[in-house]
């Protein structure tokens, strides 16, 4: 019970742009889900490109919401070039962004102090 209240302490004094960016990361990753799920239907036994044709736009357009809700993390949270660069790259492999997003929250790259690991 106590994570879930330094939890909700946390984001209600996180930046502005860093709950975007949270919000978006786990989105892309979802994004990503949908999308491969969509690629096992369409080139799997179903052969059904539906799934495809639905998720492939929807991640596209995450993605790109991605990389922007990054860029547009440089200077609130005041990025240098290493974590941007890794943050952009996150964007790529599927899930990455999950594991970009703890590893920023984990760091205090989020505008909260560091996490403790437990």
């Amino acid at each position: 019970m106590t994570s879930t209240v330094a939890s909700s302490e946390s984001n209600q004094s996180m930046p502005g742009a860093a709950k975007r960016f949270r919000i978006i990361a786990i989105a892309e990753a979802f994004s990503w889900l949908g999308l491969l799920i969509g690629m096992a239907f369409k080139y799997g036994p179903p052969d059904n490109a539906i799934g495809v044709e639905i998720f492939g736009p929807i991640h596209g357009g995450v993605f790109l919401l991605y990389l922007l809700a990054a860029l547009l993390c440089i200077r609130p949270l005041k990025w240098g070039f290493w974590t941007t660069a890794i943050a952009l790259a996150a964007a790529f492999p599927p899930f990455f962004t999950l594991l970009f997003e703890m590893w920023a929250l984990r760091t205090g790259r989020l505008g909260v102090p560091p996490r403790n690991s437990i």
